[in-house]
């Protein structure tokens, strides 16, 4: 009876002992092929989870050792383009159909837990004492801890991947077990042939302005049109009679002959005794600039206007970090979110606003009027 004790005791110190050699192993290999790989390239889409509403992205994740990155991302709802781009010089966002990019000198993306930077996703698991592996339809699905400063109810993560060490999924959830991000990979290339000028800004606005270029000579070899519906209708002829092809706004936002923006959109959060003290309308060179104005216990300033394309490529330097504002890439800063939506620019900025707060009523503006609401 002593020995059959013996034996299974030994068995279950044995089978305990794998099992969590295996978790190891899982996160080990699939670490080494991460650092082991000088260059990557991602495929797939993400999707956001806000309230009742979904967000989806189509992604391209670009990465050459050591903090070389390149993130296309395209929201798959409207076609709105934007570009992650971090090279030797700085950290840039690039919305190619503003012709414009915001320039930071920022830590991204180490600074913040990233659902579809492998290198993140790999420290997460590492840091994490308390990971764990499970073995679900062929592939291992580990789970661990995230942290995202700027959103701390994101409590953990789920990584699927194979047994080739190929990613396949990553999970976010919150502390309540909401699953509110999920990437598939449906493109994992390792080691592709990535070289630093492929992470060049210069590069990038080189080809922005072939392309722009051509699109004017096409326009340029096009007969003149002589009737003025037909003229304005296709916005392609150069009498002054018709409108510019590059209309200052497009959609039920704003008028697009005049820049007039037609709706005001409120944020339907604002903090506590909190409230819209001034509403001004100021006329500028492209359309209208509105600027509210909240007094209260937590000061604050929203400004909305016209966003055109820039007739040379324009770099603006802000002080903070990417992130993403709902179905757009925007700019925080220490005070200040800063971000562009349906032709429409927002400018938001209060010192008495926390970054959670900043982020609660930028994400509460949504597409049709509304109307100032209480706390959320």
């Amino acid at each position: 009876m002593k020995k059959l004790l013996v034996a299974l005791l030994s068995l279950t110190l044995l089978a305990s002992g794998c099992g969590k050699s295996t978790t190891e192993n899982v996160v080990k290999d699939f670490t080494s092929k991460v650092n082991d790989s000088k260059s990557y390239t991602l495929k797939g889409n993400m999707e956001i989870y806000a309230d009742e509403e979904t967000f989806t992205y189509s992604l391209e994740i670009n990465f050459l050792k050591d903090y070389f990155y390149k993130v296309k991302m395209v929201n798959q709802t409207n076609n709105h383009e934007q570009i992650i781009l971090r090279n030797a010089d700085a950290v840039y966002v690039i919305t190619p159909s503003l012709n414009k990019s915001f320039k930071f000198q920022s830590e991204w993306p180490d600074n913040s837990s990233q659902a579809y930077i492998l290198k993140s996703i790999t420290s997460d698991m590492n840091n994490d004492t308390e990971s764990s592996v499970e073995e679900v339809d062929g592939n291992f699905v580990i789970k661990s801890k995230v942290n995202y400063p700027n959103n701390p109810e994101l409590a953990y993560q789920k990584i699927t991947v194979d047994k080739e060490n190929k990613i396949k999924k990553t999970e976010i959830y919150d502390e309540k077990d909401a699953l509110k991000m999920k990437v598939t990979f449906t493109s994992v290339e390792y080691n592709t042939n990535l070289k630093e000028e492929d992470f060049k800004l210069e590069q990038y606005i080189k080809e922005e302005s072939t392309e722009n270029n051509s699109t004017t000579n096409q326009n340029n070899n096009k007969e003149e049109c002589t009737d003025e519906e037909t003229c304005k209708e296709e916005q392609e002829c150069t009498d002054e009679n018709c409108e510019s092809k590059n209309a200052p706004c497009e959609g039920d936002a704003c008028d697009e002959e005049t820049g007039a923006i037609e709706n005001i959109l409120y944020p339907l959060y604002v903090p506590s005794n909190t409230y819209l003290s001034s509403s001004d309308r100021v006329e500028t060179d492209i359309g209208d600039r509105i600027i509210l104005t909240f007094g209260g216990e937590k000061n604050f300033v929203l400004v909305e206007e016209a966003s055109v394309m820039a007739e040379e490529f324009e770099i603006i330097p802000v002080y903070g970090d990417p992130l993403i504002v709902n179905d757009t890439i925007g700019a925080l800063g220490a005070n200040s979110l800063s971000w562009t939506k349906d032709n429409i620019s927002y400018y938001l900025a209060g010192n008495d606003l926390t970054t959670a707060e900043l982020l609660a009523i930028g994400e509460s503006i949504g597409y049709n009027n509304q109307t100032v609401s209480a706390e959320k």
